[in-house]
């Protein structure tokens, strides 16, 4: 029988050292792997707590999962406070959008499509 979940707050931080190769396909669920474990992370997506204000909680940006070609961290709570999704091309890394999310429940962020949405499910 699979193991349950791990709520996200309560798994271990795994500071292993991890190529774009070998990011999980799927939500990783038995752990958090922070973006300074990721060998090639831009320097966008490590300075990704910058985008956020100095007393947000979670200032930590973890990876996430993949949507299609896309790699999907977020710095921050998954909902109802500041926090930052990153989306960066695994072919091409330049290629990368944000979407903030705000303690108000609204977010913003312009998305691959160059359309500016207020939802992430939207972007």
């Amino acid at each position: 029988m699979a193991e349950p979940a791990i709520n996200a707050d309560d798994r271990p931080i795994d500071n292993t050292p991890i190529t774009t190769l070998d990011l999980p396909m799927t939500p990783v669920r038995d752990r958090n792997i922070p973006a300074t474990a990721w060998i090639e992370a831009p320097p966008e997506l490590l300075a990704l707590a910058d985008s956020l204000p100095p007393d947000a909680a979670g200032r930590t940006t973890f990876y996430k999962r993949r949507i299609g070609p896309w790699l999907l961290w977020r710095c921050g709570p998954a909902a109802r406070a500041n926090a930052c999704y990153w989306a960066g091309h695994v072919e091409d890394l330049s290629r990368q959008f944000t979407f903030r999310l705000f303690p108000n429940a609204t977010g913003r962020g312009t998305g691959p499509s160059g359309q500016t949405h207020d939802r992430f499910r939207d972007w």
